[in-house]
């Protein structure tokens, strides 16, 4: 089934906001900058991918094949709401960085 424009927008924006959330929430406790920018794509092959992630160590080959298959057949929807993702987690990087050099200290 399609997905319509307004679900579509609405995939994204909530994706955005929460990976911005994770993000600051994160980038706030451990102050590591860009950690969930460096996290994201692990999520995102996990929200992706039906193989266990311990597949990834013990039986690779098979693993990164499937994992291949499985990002060459994504839709467009979906592949645009997973960049709006990682475009949260980098924009929370971002806030950080400007919050930090205006003199905000978090934690």
């Amino acid at each position: 089934m399609p997905m319509t424009v307004p679900t579509l927008i609405i995939s994204m924006l909530l994706f955005f906001v929460l990976f911005f959330g994770i993000g600051f929430l994160v980038n706030m406790l451990l102050r590591w900058t860009w950690v969930m920018a460096i996290v994201y794509p692990i999520i995102a092959i996990l929200i992706i991918d039906d193989v266990r992630f311990i597949e990834y160590f013990t039986n690779s080959s098979t693993a990164f094949h499937q994992l291949g298959n499985k990002v060459a057949s994504l839709a467009t929807a979906d592949i645009l709401i997973l960049l709006s993702g990682l475009a949260g987690s980098i924009t929370a990087g971002f806030v950080m960085i400007v919050l930090r050099k205006k003199g905000y200290q978090m934690f």
